[in-house]
């Protein structure tokens, strides 16, 4: 089965400018995606998408090979689906369109090549058009009517309270994987085709979207980057 990785990798950003650049323990985001991808088993190329000549400067010299996105699929309306499609179809028009890609946000910093062997093997094992990582949910879950009262989304809030080991099962998708077989992607032109699986990992998968947490996660790397 031939496998990719594409790290769509915007220039911009408003929430943190240069975010793909920005470090968390002195190595960028994209070059800690660009790692997890390498230290991977199963995949065999990795292909960064970016609009800029900084990042893409970075992925050749971190060994990914890269694919210039257009202006269109740039800015920050653009979907992440929007610049995956077009890397597929940059890749067509080279001779390659690999069974599976994996979709690696460069977001989540801790990724692991053994959590995305993890993910690619479950999407193997279980025939799913997608598989995706997710972290066991334990917790209670509300919404809020159109009035703003609260309401019991896993659990029946006019019923005595259930311990939490007895909810029922619920997964937190982490945004950092997504391993997804690539004819049903094309066709239906978003990353959640059906039949799709969460993949339960373990441990802490933070998501950078505010300097607190990219504050957060520098510090945390000295942790995480311990070799296991």
């Amino acid at each position: 089965m031939s496998i990719i990785s594409l790290i769509p990798a915007r220039g911009g950003s408003k929430g943190i400018p240069n975010k793909n650049l920005r470090t968390v323990g002195n190595i960028p985001l994209l070059a800690r995606t660009i790692q997890a991808a390498q230290s991977s088993e199963k995949i065999q190329r990795t292909y960064v998408s970016s609009d800029s000549p900084e990042l893409l400067a970075l992925a050749q010299a971190e060994g990914a090979r890269t694919i210039q996105r257009p202006p269109d699929i740039a800015g920050d309306t653009a979907s992440s689906e929007s610049a995956l499609i077009h890397a597929l179809d940059v890749l067509a028009s080279e001779g390659l369109r690999p069974e599976v890609f994996v979709f690696l946000q460069c977001t989540s910093p801790f990724t692991r090549g053994r959590e995305i062997d993890l993910v690619v093997e479950r999407l193997q094992e279980s025939g799913a058009a997608m598989a995706f990582s997710a972290s066991p949910w334990h917790g209670f879950l509300w919404s809020a009517s159109e009035e703003g009262w609260g309401i019991g989304v896993n659990h029946n809030a006019d019923a005595p309270r259930p311990r939490r080991q007895d909810l029922p099962p619920c997964w937190l998708e982490t945004g950092a994987i997504y391993a997804i077989r690539t004819e049903p992607f094309v066709e239906a032109g978003h990353r959640f085709v059906a039949p799709r699986l969460p993949v339960p990992i373990d441990g802490w998968h933070p998501e950078i979207d505010t300097p607190y947490d990219l504050t957060i996660c520098d510090q945390a790397a000295a942790l995480f980057d311990q070799p296991t």
